[in-house]
């Protein structure tokens, strides 16, 4: 698998469906170092993402680092090694 397969657009789509969103939180520029705290998502929240990302794109993210993943941007660059990590261990 080659880049990130989830994009941001992806994420904010499951934060909204695991969480729901204010819409006046828009997940690009600098907000993709908000943490998710500061967003208003809680670790139940991030819990359920893990689970979508999973179901959506048969990536895992382990329980332990989706509790330490502070931000919308750490989270997918956590979504895109967990991929590499698995095409590799596939070869």
């Amino acid at each position: 698998m080659k880049g990130n397969p989830m994009t941001i657009d992806d994420l904010r789509r499951i934060l909204t469906e695991c969480a729901g969103m204010d819409e006046s939180v828009h997940l690009d520029g600098e907000t993709l170092d908000a943490s998710f705290t500061d967003l208003g998502y809680d670790s139940l929240a991030l819990m359920e993402t893990a689970s979508r990302i999973k179901e959506e794109f048969g990536i895992r993210i382990s329980d332990e680092e989706i509790a330490t993943v502070q931000t919308p941007r750490l989270l997918l660059a956590a979504v895109a090694e967990a991929a590499r990590s698995q095409v590799a261990q596939a070869a």
